[in-house]
């Protein structure tokens, strides 16, 4: 279906009839007289757009010889040898270039360009209808008590406030939406594996914060990649207030909600630099990157911000827990 909408809007119209294979996207059944049983997404999809189908006879590549033989050329001028890009999306882009070359081409038997033909083909489409189609596959679901909605055997998480509420979701070929009171709460990477568990970590936060325990413990967490300076001001806030410290960090943590996670981890060196290990510092810094102004975090004026002091490692101090232990301080190799 998205491979229709990003059609037309190319088009800038709809074609009046469009031959179609008997593929299951399309036709979820053939009946005893040859007519075709439309599956419900195309229905939908014919509906909004209003035109005509034409369906090939099963096995009979003639009846659309026409299509099959564009669908060769573009494999072996499009894509020999196989092409490499970086996303989809960049690939799609070469291919709608390589596609407007071809516009400028003049086939044999015919005095004008592809292009040229094409203009007299889209004087006959009709208009596009005024709202655009939204091309996925929707149904209704429920979070579980894990904050997690099962798509297609995958489940897929969502913020913990909208545990057991009630959810719309919609099924793109790239990714998956899940709405709830016509708020769009959650977007995932679709998945096409079986039994997958797709889950965003900021959605697991707020509930982390009143249990900070379970910090390194959460399954949604493992793979979140951080930069050292996250890792470090979380050794230093635990180091000094304990149980208080963890929560502070994933209070840290719960600035990704709000901001990109470069900027907040750019604002956490930026705090160790300065010695001011807090969230409270750590939130000032990143506005102040926001709003494109220095930060004015003169430690002489915000008191309560605490300070991190850390001594150097004297080895006199080594050699003293050596003498307290019962260890003669000369028996140690220098």
């Amino acid at each position: 279906m998205k491979g229709h909408v990003a059609a037309f809007a190319f088009f800038g119209g709809v074609p009046q009839s469009i031959l179609y294979d008997n593929t299951k996207l399309a036709v979820a059944q053939i009946l005893g007289d040859g007519t075709r049983e439309r599956s419900r997404m195309f229905a939908t999809l014919q509906s909004h757009y209003l035109f005509a189908d034409k369906f090939g006879r099963p096995g009979k590549g003639n009846d659309k010889g026409k299509v099959e033989g564009l669908v060769g050329y573009s494999r072996r001028h499009f894509m020999v040898p196989r092409p490499e890009a970086p996303s989809f999306d960049a690939l799609n882009a070469r291919f709608l270039e390589q596609c407007m070359e071809r516009r400028q081409a003049i086939l044999r038997g015919h005095e004008r360009s592809i292009g040229e033909r094409l203009e007299a083909d889209l004087a006959a489409f009709m208009p596009l209808p005024a709202v655009q189609f939204d091309p996925c596959h929707m149904v209704t679901g429920r979070a579980s008590s894990m904050a997690l909605v099962r798509y297609r055997t995958n489940d897929y998480s969502v913020p913990t406030a909208y545990a057991h509420q009630e959810v719309v979701i919609k099924a793109y070929v790239d990714r998956v939406a899940i709405i709830c009171g016509g708020q769009q709460i959650a977007v995932h990477p679709r998945s096409y594996e079986r039994e997958d568990f797709i889950a965003n970590p900021l959605h697991y936060l707020a509930l982390l914060e009143q249990k900070p325990r379970a910090l390194d413990q959460a399954a949604p967490l493992d793979g979140w990649v951080l930069a050292e300076p996250m890792h470090r001001i979380r050794r230093l806030m635990e180091a000094r207030s304990g149980k208080e410290g963890r929560r502070e960090f994933i209070q840290v943590l719960r600035l990704c909600e709000r901001f990109e996670q470069s900027l907040v981890e750019w604002a956490v060196a930026r705090a160790l630099e300065m010695g001011a290990i807090s969230f409270d510092a750590v939130k000032m810094i990143a506005l102040a990157r926001l709003e494109q102004r220095v930060p004015r975090l003169d430690l002489q004026f915000y008191p309560h911000l605490p300070r991190a002091n850390v001594g150097r490692t004297d080895p006199r101090s080594y050699m003293g827990l050596l003498s307290q232990s019962g260890t003669p301080a000369t028996g140690v190799a220098a």
